[in-house]
């Protein structure tokens, strides 16, 4: 059974690490790509120093013209000085040409289309402004245009080379450059993962700390006078249901009541009864037990709400009205909510002594203190956490080039060598 790659039997098909196959690509090349890119380098040189006799042949306009304007004469003064400031104009020019420090096919093709441009504009500033200079500067002019002539000529070599020899190697030079990095790519890849192991290291240790604190909590909670705090809390909130359900039915009447108080209607309630019922509406329980023991405020709001009820000042829906009447009823003569009220005084009463306790005091700061340490480190475990993401994010993208500069340096080698290989 044969396995197949791109068309062709695996077996057939090289395979290299990023690392191996630069030097198996320039043993394969080397007598192609080595004699082209020397010659590259050499026009490129070549062609840095035609464009230095360029620039000095322009320091020479500029530094001629620049005598003859001192000596003011007349004759050639006005020559003189459009000659300075062609020449100015010229050196200007050759000096923002830039020679490249690495040769390369895109590095020399800008270089020259630079040089081409740079040389066109001189033309025209030539072909214009020569003339007018005439017949003055005769042999000044001769030497620069006969280095200028030999500088075209430089430049017609050197891009001649690009188009027709150095072109055919492109592909090459741009495999090796993609080969490069890739081989960048994958050191970085390792230094991202290593930096990922580093912050899964910190975050592991962070949750680690945070379990072991939240286990001093609840072991702290779970002790003395805290745990007896902790069935307190429990037991007084299934007695804040308790009352809430007790007075479910007065809780609409109670609304209405003060909104009757509030609007001018005549409700009859002093401003401390009105902030009682405030109280049973926002907080039945907080309300419920801070009343005195026969709960006289919540009787009086009561009896007030029955008779704003009877002489028809607060209407309510026949059921709601009937289940309201029957609850102030079991309140007010029936002491509904006697044992309820003083159950709930006896179990407040007991929490505030021993929320008070030394021993329960030093237990609250140190829940305090264990709290805001658990607090800390999840913070540097969100930390940890969104740098691990961010890191995660980078290896994906970084494996994504790597599989594309892979298949690309395959391509490359397949289209300038018709051999197929394979980057592992």
């Amino acid at each position: 059974m044969h396995i197949f790659y791109k068309g062709k039997p695996l077996s057939d098909i090289a395979k290299f690490s990023s690392t191996g196959v630069k030097g198996w690509l320039e043993r394969e090349t080397g007598s192609i790509f080595v004699p082209v890119h020397t010659k590259a380098q050499k026009l490129c040189n070549e062609m840095g120093k035609v464009l230095e006799n360029l620039a000095d042949a322009s320091k020479m306009l500029l530094e001629n013209s620049g005598k003859e304007i001192e000596k003011r004469n007349m004759k050639t003064y006005g020559r003189a000085r459009a000659l300075n400031k062609l020449a100015r104009l010229f050196l200007d020019r050759i000096r923002q040409i830039k020679v490249p420090d690495q040769v390369s096919y895109d590095s020399l093709h800008d270089f020259a289309q630079e040089t081409q441009k740079a040389f066109l504009a001189t033309e025209v500033d030539i072909r214009n402004w020569f003339p007018r200079i005439s017949p003055f500067f005769i042999l000044d002019r001769r030497k620069f245009l006969a280095v200028f002539e030999k500088a075209k000529e430089s430049l017609k070599e050197l891009s001649g080379f690009i188009t027709k020899e150095y072109v055919k190697t492109k592909t090459l030079e741009e495999t090796f450059q993609i080969i490069d990095k890739l081989q960048a790519l994958e050191q970085q890849l390792e230094s991202l993962k290593e930096r990922k192991i580093k912050a899964e290291g910190e975050k592991a240790l962070v949750e680690k700390e945070i379990a072991e604190t939240q286990q001093k909590i609840a072991d702290l909670k779970s002790k003395g006078g805290m745990s007896q705090l902790d069935k307190l809390g429990i037991e007084i909130e299934a007695l804040s249901s308790e009352v809430k359900h007790s007075l479910h039915s007065l809780q609409k009447p109670f609304i209405k009541l003060q909104a009757l108080s509030l609007h001018g209607g005549g409700s009859g309630l002093t401003p401390e009864e009105l902030e009682k019922l405030i109280q049973y509406i926002e907080n039945p329980f907080k309300a419920f037990v801070t009343e005195e023991v026969d709960y006289t405020l919540l009787r009086r709001v009561l009896q007030k709400l029955n008779r704003s009820m009877s002489e028809g000042k607060l209407r309510l829906k026949p059921d709601k009205k009937r289940k309201a009447e029957q609850a102030i009823d079991n309140i007010l003569n029936k002491n509904a909510l006697a044992s309820l009220h003083q159950v709930c005084i006896n179990i407040t009463l007991q929490r505030k002594q021993l929320s008070s306790s030394a021993d329960v005091e030093e237990a609250k700061r140190g829940l305090s203190r264990l709290q805001e340490r658990v607090e800390s480190l999840e913070r540097r475990r969100d930390i940890a956490e969104s740098e691990e993401n961010v890191i995660g994010r980078a290896i994906n993208e970084t494996l994504e080039k790597i599989r594309n500069h892979k298949v690309a340096i395959e391509k490359n080698v397949f289209d300038f060598m018709s051999r197929r290989i394979r980057i592992e």
